[in-house]
């Protein structure tokens, strides 16, 4: 099997918000960096948040501070959270957003020209700070002009497989160009996972396309501890129509700004279940709200709710909300004069890699951050927290990294691993029969829709499980490429990823399963009450490569659960 070897010091699998600033931040300790992105520099996911970037700097409201985010961090997280991590991601959010800024990002501004802040959903204060509702395009874009004026080799459309170990430490990854199918492999003395979350392992998604859990499944092939896999936070407000358009994110700016949710009898429905905070409760919280009006007959005709900011002045809408505008033009509606049609949608997952502070995963050299490590949010993530953990530990994971490479050297790599790996890959264009990749995924995501949704019930996750271990053992295998071409070949790439998906449904299906009680995003309808779920569930592949699962006591620095 040939394959190119290129070498490097740092080598960062991921190139979404944290990606781009791990990458910055190991490259100014005189390395050499490599970013692998899957697809075209500055495309990833985080291009595609809107809402914003949660920072304590008091500009609006001055009472705020990082001890207050940090305990509405711990409190929307359900406790679950490592209260370390946490620690860290409200103590730093400030000075990144500063550096973010001096890289040449513009946010919106209050009267007196600092940077504007705006209310999000369980919060004490106005702290999430906003360019209008294109925060996530506008760090991006940011980001990426920051990685042209540095040293990083930024090798884009290659897909990273598989993270190679040697004796126990990390050593490099293996992976495909997608523009001309070569085999790669990528020695480092450090690697960095930064790969997004796994929104499309679900039938309807916020997610972009290719945030398949690749990182996680890779993670636990190698031996990593992942942590709370379970915890999927479903965004309340996706768009509902057209279909080509069902689960594409509408921000909690919304309402954030004002926006009210109605049922389709006319009624601000939220009285009922948070009647303290109405639309600005917990995100799993509404979400649950808007399915429990769909499920008892109140909901509108395609199956959720509206969403109404046509009694705000017009100008709010236009400065605040313009891309909200634009998304809704192109389904017939005008959000300035009628409602939107929404419904709750895969969004974010708070579970994955378990780090500690500095970034570090359980095998040595292998760092992580941003949304394919868990911890830092708990059970729920707070609306706005989730740009802030891309550049704060996007920051830590660099530097941590940058200083494992300068005091470790290249290990070899296991030649027969890889060839092995690469002739798994070669299988699926060379299998005579088999199942095609699109099939196989509209399986699994429709079979993770509706049995490890919002209400969860032991009978529906374990039959869930079930059918995994089915598709792992007897679908996997047989995946099969219908145009036998390694050139830029779509099938062949939905082949690859659907591994990692799989492994990663498996994960989530499995602990959800293990978690008897509701916490968080985790929410049974047939809950043992005597579970109040203060504990976090840690998966790890045992050496017979059987997945395995733990409880583990939370990581408790100052505030104490109930």
């Amino acid at each position: 099997m040939e394959y190119k070897t290129i070498m490097c010091d740092v080598l960062v699998v991921g190139a979404g918000g944290a990606g781009c600033r791990a990458a910055i931040e190991a490259s100014r300790h005189n390395l050499d960096v490599i970013m692998l992105s899957k697809e075209l520099l500055g495309k990833a996911h985080t291009a595609m948040a809107e809402g914003g970037y949660n920072v304590s700097l008091g500009n609006v409201d001055p009472d705020d501070n990082p001890e207050t985010h940090f305990k509405d961090t711990i409190v929307g997280g359900n406790y679950l959270n490592n209260q370390k991590l946490a620690k860290v991601l409200v103590d730093r959010a400030p000075q990144h957003i500063f550096d973010l800024e001096d890289m040449g990002a513009v946010f919106d501004r209050t009267p007196e020209g600092k940077i504007a802040q705006r209310v999000f959903g369980k919060q004490s204060w106005r702290r999430t700070a906003y360019a209008s509702d294109r925060t996530g395009s506008e760090i991006m874009v940011t980001l990426t002009e920051a990685i042209r004026k540095t040293s990083v080799r930024v090798f884009d459309e290659v897909f990273a497989t598989r993270l190679l170990v040697t004796n126990g430490k990390i050593a490099g990854v293996c992976a495909v160009d997608l523009k001309y199918g070569d085999y790669l492999v990528f020695r480092a003395k450090s690697v960095i996972m930064a790969t997004g979350g796994a929104g499309r392992i679900f039938k309807v998604t916020s997610n972009a396309q290719l945030d398949v859990g690749d990182g996680y499944g890779m993670a636990y092939e190698a031996g990593c501890e992942m942590i709370d896999m379970e915890m999927v936070q479903f965004h309340p407000t996706g768009m509902v129509k057209p279909e080509s358009a069902r689960g594409r994110l509408v921000t909690e700016a919304v309402r954030g700004e004002g926006g009210i949710l109605l049922n389709n009898q006319g009624e601000r429905f939220m009285h009922r279940y948070y009647p303290a905070v109405m639309e600005l409760a917990g995100r799993d919280q509404v979400a649950r709200s808007i399915m429990t009006e769909v499920l008892e007959g109140r909901g509108s005709p395609s199956g959720g709710a509206y969403l109404s900011i046509s009694h705000l002045p017009r100008s709010i809408i236009e400065f605040r909300l313009e891309s909200m505008i634009e998304q809704f033009e192109d389904a017939g509606v005008d959000i300035r004069d009628e409602p939107m049609e929404v419904s709750p949608t895969a969004h974010h997952f708070m579970g994955g890699i378990k780090i500690d502070e500095d970034a570090a995963t359980n095998i040595p050299g292998l760092f992580a951050s941003g949304e394919c490590t868990g911890g830092v949010h708990g059970g729920n993530r707070l609306g706005g927290n989730a740009l802030a953990d891309t550049q704060v530990f996007g920051a830590v994971s660099g530097e941590s990294a940058a200083n494992y490479a300068r005091e470790n050297p290249h290990l070899g790599v296991d030649r027969e691993e890889i060839t092995k790996e690469f002739g798994r890959l070669e299988a699926m264009l060379s299998r005579k029969e088999g199942v095609s990749p699109s099939d196989a995924r509209a399986e699994l995501t429709e079979l993770m829709w509706e049995k490890v949704q919002i209400f969860r019930k032991e009978e529906e996750m374990q039959d869930a499980v079930n059918q995994l271990r089915r598709i792992e053992k007897e679908v996997v295998p047989k995946i099969k490429v219908d145009v036998p071409v390694k050139r830029f070949n779509p099938g062949w790439h939905q082949a690859m990823e659907f591994v990692h998906m799989v492994t990663t449904a498996r994960m989530v299906a499995e602990a959800a399963v293990l978690r008897k009680g509701s916490r968080g995003a985790h929410y049974r309808v047939d809950a043992d009450p005597n579970d109040n779920g203060y504990y976090n569930i840690v998966i790890k592949k045992d050496k017979d490569g059987k997945m395995v699962l733990r409880k583990e006591d939370l990581v408790i620095t100052s505030i104490t659960p109930p």
